[in-house]
């Protein structure tokens, strides 16, 4: 039975006759099809959402709270199926998978508060007997493009938000792994959610490209590589649409000789392996700063080693690369690195897994004496290849970072106060972490970076989703004789 589409409140099938084969990574066997949607099948979803937005954005501030709250407990109840589904289908393992649910919890309770962050401001008497105040209201249709890699986390930075805020959305999920945003969709109708309020469709290019052109879709929230967020953005926005597409990156770490070198080992490790590689915040560049390099290679190649590599539901440390052709692709990086003259440490071509010989197996991978010409340091692996470059000061690290294209994340490891200031102050990248190697920032602050790590003024979640999902309006107002009638002693409520 193939995987279709959630539209105006239940699971239907499309027109379209394209089907894609989602696999388990781990034992590399197709487990199932997902239709992937016809423009026509973007359009019907599409049109459910005017409907139910019409009606949505009057909802009470009260009523979308209880919503949201209803299915904050559901997904929590059921977190365990959600990481269960994660790791059938995009590999990670059942820990990572556990991880990703609960920052997606977070956003979800986050969105249970919007009431207050959606309050207005209020002047009275600005002129004589006049009044001025803000509102911001919901922009009606807005659609949600998320990436394989956290097929529940990304969905939950935006779609909650949104719906607070009274929108009406059509997410599309990666055709990779699409069963959790179904899931997501249909725990959001049990807690209360009206129909046509959340929809999902499946597809590829040929959907992406229906919700960026339809004229009824008036904001799209977009995650994925650098390239496909840049063809978005200009894509919606010549469309007249608002946009914020978040990118690649290639986040560096630094590590200055005063640092704690067992404390970044460990955090090299966890952030540059953690998921297979396969984040946007994940550690790719390790910049030592001499003369640590020797010992802190040999802290992290030590650590590596121990690493077990195998099926998610195993207890293995690391899981498989999602579809055979990127475990391909990533290789093919290790391979040029060699080629390259980079110093191969630990090579993960030669990993045994704990797991099906035919899954989509590649283990850590850790290169020395990398330097800034070799492609594994200029593009974006999007896998367990962690690259250390070795620097001779401070200003030759940030000179490095700061002469990346991507500016997502980046974080420094040292025991001194003033450089790590220093260094916040001066590093172009748009979330820093210190002595933290992923610094993606809780709910109720907003997640995004600089440069070709993000296309759109605004970023996920926090006060930025916020205001990307509503507009703001003033209203200036002159009563020259109020009135009052009616006598009702109830206790007022909020309905």
């Amino acid at each position: 039975m193939s995987i279709g589409h959630f539209i105006d409140g239940k699971r239907v099938e499309g027109t379209s006759e394209r089907r894609g084969d989602v696999f388990d990574p781990a034992t590399g066997r197709r487990t199932t099809v997902v239709e992937l949607a016809s423009t026509a099948d973007v359009d019907v979803a599409v049109q459910a959402a005017a409907r139910a937005a019409r009606a949505w954005r009057d909802a009470s501030l009260a009523r979308r709270s209880a919503v949201l709250f209803a299915f904050r407990e559901l997904a929590h109840s059921r977190r365990d199926r959600l990481a269960e589904v994660i790791t059938a289908e995009h590999g990670k393992v059942l820990a990572d998978a556990a991880g990703e649910v609960q920052r997606g919890l977070e956003v979800i309770e986050y969105a249970c508060g919007l009431p207050s962050a959606l309050r207005g401001a209020f002047s009275e008497n600005v002129s004589t007997e006049v009044d001025s105040y803000t509102i911001r209201q919901p922009l009606g249709v807005v659609a949600v493009i998320s990436p394989f890699n956290f097929p529940v986390m990304v969905p939950l930075w935006f779609v909650p938000v949104a719906v607070a805020c009274g929108n009406a959305v059509v997410l599309k999920p990666s055709e990779k792994d699409p069963s959790a945003a179904l899931l997501l969709a249909e725990w959001f109708a049990e807690a209360g959610l009206p129909d046509g309020v959340l929809n999902v469709v499946n597809g590829d290019k040929e959907a992406v490209d229906a919700l960026l052109e339809h004229p009824e879709v008036r904001a799209v929230s977009f995650v994925g590589s650098t390239p496909i967020a840049r063809y978005v953005y200009q894509r919606a926005t010549a469309a007249g649409k608002r946009v914020q597409a978040l990118g690649g990156a290639k986040n560096h770490m630094v590590v200055l000789p005063d640092a704690d070198l067992d404390l970044a080992a460990d955090a090299a490790v966890n952030a540059g392996f953690g998921s297979a590689g396969e984040r946007c915040m994940a550690i790719s560049v390790l910049v030592a700063v001499e003369p640590v390099a020797d010992a802190l290679v040999e802290r992290i190649a030590a650590r590596v080693t121990g690493l077990r590599t195998g099926d998610g539901r195993r207890g293995c440390d690391m899981g498989p690369l999602v579809t055979a052709a990127h475990a391909a692709t990533v290789r093919s990086y290790v391979d040029a690195g060699v080629a390259a003259g980079a110093v191969p440490v630990v090579d993960g071509r030669d990993v045994t897994p704990n797991g099906d010989p035919d899954g989509f197996w590649l283990g850590p991978t850790l290169f020395d004496r990398v330097t800034p010409d070799m492609s594994i340091y200029t593009d974006e692996i999007f896998g367990p290849v962690l690259s250390v470059v070795r620097v001779g000061s401070y200003d030759e690290a940030v000179d490095l970072v700061n002469a990346s294209p991507y500016g997502n994340g980046t974080a420094i490891f040292t025991n001194d106060g003033g450089a790590a200031r220093r260094y916040q102050h001066e590093v172009e990248v748009g979330m820093v972490g210190i002595n933290v190697p992923i610094p993606v920032p809780m709910a109720y602050h907003s997640f995004g970076g600089w440069k070709s790590s993000l296309f759109g003024d605004l970023h996920a979640h926090g006060e930025d989703g916020v205001r990307f999902f509503t507009r703001g309006k003033v209203v200036t107002s002159r009563w020259l004789d109020p009135r009052h009638g009616g006598v009702n002693l109830g206790f007022p409520t909020q309905t």
